[in-house]
């Protein structure tokens, strides 16, 4: 990657060249690091401190700080923004993700995100209820429908499963029905609702503000 003159700024036609190559020799010994990725380089889309590990042994440590909010997702429609909300919730260290209806969705908005998480399939409403039952799960459905509470003044569950559900049609009757909250997201404009991917996010957002240990001082 060429390097700019100290104090100049980039420039904006030049590519961005993410993450690091190849390690120096002697590379550490730890068995956490993938010796393919310390010869080659590593350019995944992970934090510096996952630099040339193992897939495995991200998930290993995410798997020690992961919180306790799980976050469902209908694909009735094949809808695209499936995968901006898992990578949404990859950033938040959710449990797990839930994809309901069909088992096939569009991976492209998750960037690869979803190797790193939790993934868990029901084939229809009734088994996502069912199994929030079994597991002591109330689901929260998020959607602007009538009797819907504002997210911003409702406290969520500490052990939440929130449901969003398709661009356009919202979540679906089968899900409102097995829903033990309705929440929706106060809005002040003229449209009628925000991308999915978006409230999926604030829902999300909500949730670590209220359950979430947040640092002191800056983020990097």
């Amino acid at each position: 990657m060429t390097r700019t003159p100290e104090g100049a700024a980039p420039d904006p036609g030049e590519p961005r060249e993410v993450g690091v190559g190849p390690h120096p020799e002697p590379w550490p010994e730890d068995p956490r690091l993938d010796p393919e990725l310390l010869a080659h380089g590593d350019r995944r889309n992970v934090e510096d401190r996952f630099r040339y590990w193992r897939r495995e042994a991200i998930i290993a440590e995410l798997d020690t700080s992961r919180h306790g909010l799980h976050v469902a997702i209908e694909n009735l429609e094949h809808d695209a923004n499936i995968g901006s909300v898992v990578r949404t919730a990859n950033a938040f260290a959710v449990g797990a993700f839930h994809v309901v209806g069909r088992r096939r969705w569009n991976r492209r908005g998750a960037m690869v995100t979803d190797r790193y998480q939790h993934e868990i399939h029901h084939p229809d409403a009734q088994h996502l209820r069912d199994w929030a039952r079994e597991h002591g799960r109330p689901i929260v459905a998020i959607d602007l429908v009538e009797g819907a509470l504002p997210i911003e003044r409702t406290p969520l569950p500490k052990n939440a499963l929130l449901v969003v559900g398709q661009e356009g049609p919202g979540v679906s009757p089968e899900i409102l029905a097995a829903a033990d909250l309705v929440v929706g997201i106060t809005q002040f404009g003229s449209t009628r609702s925000i991308n999915v991917a978006a409230a999926a996010a604030i829902a999300m957002h909500t949730w670590i503000l209220q359950h979430a240990v947040i640092p002191e001082g800056p983020l990097r």
